[in-house]
């Protein structure tokens, strides 16, 4: 599968923005999807996760009540609905997804073979 992510940009503290992951090539419904996010001169790290049909989802302590995540396997689509933002979510997003499910290794990124490119978010204080 390939994805697609975008919708990043620049926002103010406080704002909302919403990422979309767009995939083809492969059946969007069998995969799981997450997110992940990398700051400047910090390690990829896990933001979310959505089960194959949206029946479960897992968050960051850091951004729980603020995040939601979704999909729409119809347009094979997920999302990132970024509300609250601190400049602190500041960083290059990524979708990421994998067939199997783990919930051990679903916080690490080592453990999704298919990646998108990365959309920017920058949150202004």
């Amino acid at each position: 599968v390939q994805l697609q992510a975008s919708g990043g940009g620049l926002v103010q503290a406080g704002g909302s923005l919403s990422l979309s992951c767009a995939a083809s090539g492969g059946t969007f419904s069998t995969y799981r999807v997450a997110w992940f996010r990398q700051a400047p001169g910090k390690e990829r790290e896990f933001v979310s996760l959505i089960s194959t049909h949206a029946d479960n989802t897992y968050y960051a302590d850091s951004v729980k009540g603020r995040f939601t995540i979704s999909r729409d396997n119809a347009k094979n689509v997920a999302y990132l609905q970024m509300d609250s933002l601190k400049p602190e979510d500041t960083a290059v997003y990524y979708c990421a997804a994998r067939l199997t499910y783990d919930r051990a290794t679903m916080r690490s990124a080592t453990n999704y073979p298919y990646w998108g490119q990365g959309t920017l978010v920058t949150v202004s204080s």
